[in-house]
């Protein structure tokens, strides 16, 4: 059974169509790249798959559960979780507190004793162990990067969808950032990446999804989707296919 299902997903914003008839499953454990030139629909993907945006047409299952038209705490509480393309960090809040928020939340809650313990879990995991104490206005980008990617862990998703979570690293933090989606994989955690970076695109996914002005034009093995001509038109222009 497939863990994700997207069956005929469209999204208008008045005569604009962003995402048109968009269709495709995700196995449990997988790590799929959505990939496409900017504006080719894959943050709205993203936005409607966790219930920020409401389905113009079309369904999207999880496991045996419609979600389409669920709330995105909802959603959430069903084991689906993200990061957004711009950091979204309570500034006034320390590193522990902002997963603490997410904790909170979550399906089942956890507070006090039990919340620290998990806190300290959760931030090691993902490179800032020992620094819940610190303010969170004063991480650098990839900390904040990495508490996003903590809160989002604290809601034990199912499925994670990280939208452009490496852009903007440098090559070491890069590798760093690459090592630890990988490691997320071995906790069974079915990942959905949003990414311009082909180098993390490699590494990390057996498959690959393609989108360009709202519709899918691939959808396969990694290599293959990244040789196919289609792809490379809409990524580089005509004269390079």
């Amino acid at each position: 059974m497939s863990l994700l299902r997207l069956n005929n997903v469209t999204k208008r914003f008045g005569g604009l169509t962003a995402v048109n008839g968009l269709s495709f499953d995700l196995a449990e454990g997988e790590i799929v790249g959505l990939l496409g030139p900017n504006g080719s629909g894959k943050t709205t993907a993203l936005n409607m798959i966790s219930g920020y945006l409401p389905l113009s047409d079309g369904s999207i299952g999880l496991l045996d559960e419609t979600i389409s038209g669920l709330p995105p705490e909802h959603i959430a509480h069903r084991g689906v979780a993200r990061t957004f393309q711009l950091v979204r960090a309570l500034p006034s809040l320390s590193v522990g507190e902002n997963v603490l928020a997410a904790l909170a939340f979550r399906k089942a809650p956890l507070w006090g004793a039990g919340a620290k313990a998990e806190i300290d879990t959760l931030l090691a995991d993902v490179g800032l162990g020992g620094r819940a104490d610190q303010p969170a206005d004063s991480l650098t980008y990839i900390d904040l990067k990495r508490m996003e990617l903590a809160r989002a862990l604290a809601s034990d998703p199912r499925l994670l969808l990280l939208d452009e979570w490496l852009a903007g690293l440098n090559p070491t933090e890069l590798q760093a950032g690459i090592e630890l989606i990988s490691s997320l994989r071995q906790r069974g955690i079915t990942i959905l990446l949003v990414e311009h970076v082909m180098d993390a695109v490699r590494a990390l996914c057996t498959r690959c999804i393609v989108m360009n002005t709202g519709s899918k034009i691939a959808d396969g093995p990694t290599a293959e989707v990244l040789a196919d001509a289609e792809v490379i038109r809409a990524y580089l222009g005509a004269d390079h296919a």
